[in-house]
This record gives structure tokens, sequence and C-alpha cells, in this order.
């Protein structure tokens, strides 16, 4: 296939302390680079100021993560981009892998795939990093619902890097604008019929006590969302859900 215009999106929220050398390694790798800045409050904006080779957007009030990603998915349907890889900011993600993860969207041997997943669970990497128990609990528990009630294969369902081919996004009606928001992608990606793989990436935690935000940091409360969302977003493609 002739070449491909790809563009990495960083969804970006008080990141202030890791932007500068995340940015410095994912150079490396993209030639287009996409910020959001979704209201960060914590001196971002100003580390941003002094990045002349980054596209950025920015939300004003913080819109959230699901907000964010709606944010490049637009921004890559309006310039017309063949690929869409968004990496997080958290140094979590290795953007060595970002040529592989575009790559992966348009194989030499089958039709395109719509959407290429990173998955921490796939293999195994010397130096992976043991997961937040209650964390893991909670992916494989909405991993494995997903997968029944959708009819998907996946391992890892909060991945956020990933790989999109760019005319696939249009199929996405991004409302839940929270950490539940991969749970609507995925429910509407499997309603649209989207061919989907996952990519074996690194399993690395540098912050294990990450906040959710509020009431989402209490688990129970956090699945409880998550089941919410997808029970909602499922009845509303299928009407009524499979399950």
């Amino acid at each position: 296939m002739p070449a491909f215009r790809t563009l990495t999106a960083l969804p970006v929220y008080n990141e202030a302390n890791h932007l500068v050398p995340v940015l410095a390694e994912v150079r490396k790798y993209a030639d287009e680079i996409l910020v959001i800045n979704d209201g960060s409050t914590d001196g971002t904006a100003e580390v941003l100021s002094r990045q002349t080779d980054v596209q950025i957007i920015t939300h004003d009030p913080n819109q959230g993560y699901g907000g964010a990603l709606r944010s490049a998915f637009l921004f890559a349907q309006e310039q017309e981009y063949d690929v869409l890889v968004t990496i997080d900011c958290d140094g979590q993600h290795e953007p060595r892998l970002i040529p592989e993860l575009a790559a992966a969207v348009f194989p030499s041997d089958v039709p395109p795939v719509d959407v290429v997943s990173g998955s921490r669970y796939l293999k195994s990497f010397a130096g992976d990093s043991v997961p937040p128990e209650e964390r893991r609990r909670i992916n494989v528990e909405i991993t494995a619902l997903l997968n029944d009630t959708l009819g998907l294969n996946l391992t890892d369902a909060f991945c956020g890097f990933k790989a999109y081919r760019v005319p696939a996004l249009r199929h996405f009606d991004i409302t839940e604008l929270g950490y539940a928001m991969p749970l609507q992608l995925w429910v509407q990606a499997a309603a649209a019929g989207l061919r989907i793989v996952e990519f074996p990436v690194p399993l690395v935690y540098l912050e294990e006590e990450r906040s959710f935000g509020g009431s989402l940091d209490d688990g129970r409360q956090r699945r409880a969302y998550y089941l919410e969302v997808l029970r909602r977003e499922c009845e509303r493609a299928f009407q009524p859900c499979r399950k």
C-alpha cells in the first residue's frame, strides 16, 4: 500500500512533569503529533507553549479522558489522516511501538483493520510490572463481560495505546466523556461490525495510585459505573442488548 499519513495524539491532563520527556521520545517515532490539553491547571499549558512542532487542542474547562479522545477523533477526520494512534502521556506506553501499531492497521495479506488495540495481557515481556490487584481484577471482569456480551475476543479492555483506521472513526459517537469511554467505543465497534485486532504491549505501571477522580477512586463505585455504562450502551446499540 502507498505510504499513509499517521497522527499520534496524546490526551493530557496535568502532565507537566511528564510532558517534555514523553514528547521527546514520541518525536523519534511520529512525524505529526497532536496534544489535547484537557483543562490542565498545573503548568501544562506553559510547557506546551514552548513546543513549536506539535498541534494543540485546548479544552477549557476539563472535559474528561473520553472528551479528549473525541477531540482527537474529530481532528483526525477533519484533517483526513489515514491512521490515528492514541498514546497516554504518563510514561506507561512505549513510543517506539507507534510505527508498528500504525502499520498493523494495513497488514499486507488481509483487509485493513479498523481498531488495533494495545493489550498488556496478550504477551509477557521481560520487566513487566505487576498490576495493582484491584485494577487488574476489574479489568478482567469487564473484559470478560464485553467478550461474552458483544462476541469480542479481547484480553485488555482499557489500554489507551491504540491505532485507528481514520475512516472507521465515523462509526463512533462518543458521549461518555470519562474513563468508561472505552466501553462505549467497544459497543459501537461491535455494533458496526468493525475489524478489531489486539497488539501486545509491555505492562508498565509507574503510578499505581493514579486517581480516577472523586468517587471513582473507590473500586466498587468504579466497577458499578463501568457496568452501568456498558448496560446503557449495549441497550442503545442493540435494542435490546444481546445478553
